[in-house]
């Protein structure tokens, strides 16, 4: 059965000659985590994964510093090799410890360009990136492969964290980008809840989004980690940040919350800056922003905004959380996106709701994409990660 005791910490700098699979055998030695049979054969693909990506930097297609760098690179790589190296999917039910194990990989991974950033964040960064080459006189021009080639100088392995597709606009550029990033020789390694065939299932305009699942699948090693037990749950012993039901006794509870976590400060409004347009905050005091679950979810708001509050705030008092369902699909959505941004940022959450996170969403189309939003509330109610530092 897998427990994490604690989440691993391992410096950026892994000695060259230490793959993941020994890094994932020091953390059990060391008593991190106890060893589980899905996890470890999920170690050894990500180890011979490790194995034919050492030293790999393939010539750029594209740009004078990548015709300069394949005189630097340390180690020949073959002109195929880069249509060869299939990178991996690894995918399976709510905190199973996909991304640890993805953690030990990147930190493992001896390759000059890499970068390991969760999804949402990366098609946030993405659409920054299209938005500011049409501002720049380049209207009617194409940004997708200008986009590839910054992306691939920048990174040849791109490891990603919690892939998922629920935005129209973000499917309409995934076939055409990956395609490209592909043929530039880079390496993909994801985490995900969802088969590659599942994904964005549903939505209006799938049939377009068809040809990136193949691009996908040509490209990526799907392996499913059956784990048995959700860590994160585990690590849950605290229960002092969620408060249900959302009466009198919990607004005064999370009054009190607002006042200790800004030390005092004066709340005034203030406001956000996201791509151009204006976020106000109603209530901010020293780090700290309080908002009703209203003013954040049933607002046209998106994953941009999300990230500029979590980047922005240490800490998240959200008054008024209500059962969701597929009533009110389109709130439940962006709270899904909201959590996601703080707890990829580590912002502490003080919350009042309707129910406890496992009974927010009980039944329902979306409810099983819920399991994990509900698994993240429950950790970010512990003390583990309540001792966590702000990412900004």
């Amino acid at each position: 059965m897998d427990v994490l005791v604690h989440p691993p910490t391992l410096s950026s700098e892994v000695p060259p000659d230490i793959g993941p699979l020994a890094l994932y055998r020091r953390e059990i030695a060391s008593g991190t985590l106890v060893s589980d049979p899905a996890q470890l054969s999920a170690a050894e693909r990500l180890h011979a994964l490790w194995v034919k990506l050492r030293g790999y930097d393939p010539p750029a297609r594209l740009g004078q510093n990548s015709l300069f760098r394949r005189f630097l690179r340390r180690k020949p790589v073959d002109e195929a090799q880069s249509h060869t190296i299939h990178g991996l999917y690894l995918v399976g039910a709510v905190g199973r410890g996909k991304s640890m194990l993805m953690d030990l990989f990147f930190a493992a991974a001896d390759v000059p360009r890499k970068r390991r950033i969760h999804f949402h964040a990366f098609m946030q960064e993405t659409h920054k990136r299209i938005h500011a080459w049409k501002q720049a006189n380049h209207e009617g021009t194409d940004p997708i492969l200008p986009l590839a080639d910054a992306l691939a100088e920048d990174a040849i392995l791109l490891c990603f964290d919690e892939f998922q597709v629920n935005d129209i606009a973000d499917a309409m550029i995934l076939g055409r980008l990956f395609e490209a990033l592909f043929e530039r020789g880079v390496v993909v390694v994801a985490t995900s809840n969802t088969l590659p065939d599942d994904l964005f299932r549903g939505q209006p305009g799938r049939d377009a989004f068809l040809p990136f699942i193949d691009i996908l699948k040509d490209h990526l090693d799907v392996l499913v980690l059956d784990a048995r037990r959700d860590y994160r749950r585990a690590r849950s012993d605290t229960g002092h940040t969620w408060h249900v039901p959302a009466d009198g006794a919990a607004e005064v509870f999370l009054s009190t919350a607002f006042q200790q976590l800004s030390e005092g400060a004066p709340v005034k409004p203030t406001v956000l800056h996201v791509m151009g347009r204006s976020l106000p905050v109603t209530r901010a005091a020293g780090g700290v922003a309080r908002f009703s679950f209203e003013e954040l979810c049933a607002r046209s708001l998106g994953a941009g905004d999300y990230l500029a509050i979590a980047t922005h705030f240490q800490a998240v008092v959200l008054d008024e959380v209500p059962i969701l369902s597929p009533a009110n699909r389109n709130e439940a959505r962006r709270f899904i996106n909201l959590i996601d941004a703080l707890y990829e940022h580590r912002v502490k959450l003080v919350a009042s709701a309707a129910a406890v996170p496992d009974g927010l969403y009980p039944s329902g189309d979306g409810a099983e994409a819920f399991l994990r939003t509900a698994s993240r509330l429950i950790e970010m109610q512990s003390d583990t990660y309540l001792a966590l530092p702000h990412l900004t």
